[in-house]
This record gives structure tokens, sequence and C-alpha cells, in this order.
């Protein structure tokens, strides 16, 4: 039997494909062909940083090819090392997501609404010396931020193919050493499709490691010299619940309501640069199959 993909829209941030070697009642492409499609619409991702305003969503693009072992799946590689009616094995790359926050052409930010690169936590030029002696803890106000910068990790992934849904589970490392972290990720999926409607349901949990979370979200010594000794980013689990609904126009044609949410990790959220525990996103909108 040969290998048939799936695409789904079950991220906000990319009409993202997979394999899976059974794809009853789902859109499916042949191995071997290019999948491109665009969705146009508005949503709005909420920004935890301190000060920061939300990254608005107007659109989202969908690059993906699947060869009989291998795969690119908007702008990450795939290997397929061993795949059956009820599991596949890949090994694969993957980017981290926090970085969004900081830079608004991240990946994970294509296509919003305004340019610029680097934020700045800065909403006021200096701390009053007055406001430092009202208060035994400084208030967080930040110099301009220290580059965060972008890189892949790579590790391997497994999908488990249920009756009761797909279990995805993954464990990436920084390829490049630029924060020489580790991440693992549980995800399960649940599609149900009624007639014109796919609707697909996901629950996450990801675990990261102590260098990710200090290298993104701790405080370097020239942004504020007391708050880089005051918080030391430590491991956890960022909670997640998406959802994605598609009413089916014609063979080309989607609406697309897209929401998630995640509860960060205490260790996470204890840093003194957010002033947010949680990351909220919606989308609304058309999407196209070209």
């Amino acid at each position: 039997m040969s290998v048939r993909l799936c695409l789904f829209i079950i991220s906000l941030f990319s009409l993202s494909a997979w394999a899976h070697p059974y794809c009853e009642e789902r859109e499916c492409i042949p191995v071997g062909e290019w999948d491109l499609g665009l969705a146009l619409g508005y949503g709005q991702k909420s920004n935890p940083l301190r000060h920061q305003d939300d990254i608005p969503l107007y659109v989202i693009p969908s690059i993906a090819y699947y060869g009989e072992n291998w795969f690119f799946d908007n702008g990450n590689l795939g290997l397929t090392l061993a795949e059956s009616e009820n599991y596949t094995i890949n090994l694969v790359t993957a980017y981290s997501r926090e970085r969004a926050f900081f830079y608004r052409w991240d990946p994970s930010n294509v296509f919003t609404s305004s340019g610029g690169s680097q934020v700045s936590i800065t909403p006021e030029s200096r701390a009053a010396p007055v406001m430092l002696m009202q208060s035994s803890e400084p208030p967080k106000v930040f110099n301009e931020l220290e580059d965060r910068h972008f890189t892949f990790l790579g590790g391997a992934e497994a999908f488990i193919y249920t009756r009761y849904g797909i279990l995805n589970l993954s464990l990436t490392h920084d390829m490049f050493n630029v924060h020489r972290g580790t991440e693992a990720k549980a995800r399960w999926l649940y599609h149900l499709t009624l007639e014109r409607w796919k609707l697909e349901f996901a629950l996450n949990i990801e675990w990261k490691s102590k260098e990710i979370v200090d290298y993104y979200f701790g405080v370097r010594p020239s942004e504020n010299a007391y708050w880089s000794q005051a918080y030391q980013g430590s491991s956890g689990f960022n909670r997640g619940l998406e959802f994605t609904g598609r009413y089916s126009l014609n063979e080309d044609w989607d609406l697309v309501l897209g929401l998630r949410y995640t509860q960060l990790a205490d260790e996470i959220a204890k840093s003194p640069l957010l002033d947010e525990d949680d990351v909220r996103a919606f989308f609304i909108g058309a999407a196209y199959r070209f």
C-alpha cells in the first residue's frame, strides 16, 4: 500500500502536513507532490513579555513535501525510519517558539502586520532612585535586551495511531549549541468529521530544559544587574489546549477557526521579563489549497 499524507490545520501558525498510512475522511496528497496552502484572515497571539504588544496574524502559509522516506514541512526536515498501520518513527528538526516573543520576524511570526526586529522591554529610560528606596525589590525595568538567537532542534518523534486519536511523542536537542537545551513533547490529537465540518482537538505537554528557559527568559547583567542574579531559570512543563474547526466550501476553499491556549510553566512565569503566565491565540479566516 502506497503511503499517503494527511493535511491538518493543527497549528495556528502553520498548515502542517505529516505522514500517516491511512487517511479515511481526511484530505490527502500522494507522496512526491508539493502541497501549498495559504490562510487569509485575522488572528492574534498574546505576548507574555512585559510591556509588549500582542502579535497580529493575517497570513498563514503552508509549504510541505513528502518523499518516500523524507519530508519537508514548513521549514522543518524529517526522515522516516519505520512505519506501520499503528505507528510512525521519524528523525526530525524543529525550531523553538520561545524566540517568537522577542522578534517579529521569527518563523512563528511570519507575515505579521508590523516590521522591526528586536524589542526592548523598557517602559522608561531608567528606574528613578526613589523607586528603589520605596521597595526592597527593584522595579522590573530593563535596558535594551541582548540577542536571543534562532536555532534548530534535532531529534526523534513517534506517532502512535489508535481508535481514540493519535499520540505524538518527540525529544529534540539544540543542534548548534545556541542554548544547548532539550525539549520533550507529548501531544494527543483527535479528529472528527461531520459532513462538511472537520474538527481537530489537541492536548499538549512540553518539557523545557533549564538551558532553554534560562536562555530565553533569564536576565542578562547588561539588561538588569539585580534581576540577572535574582532569577535563575529552571526546567518546567508547559500545558496547552488547541482546537481547529474547518468548514469545506469546495475542493479548494475552507473556512477556518483556530484557538490555542498555553499555560506556561511556573519556572517560566516567574521570569521578571514576563507579566503574564499564559499565551492565548486565535485565527479566523479562509484557507486555500493550491
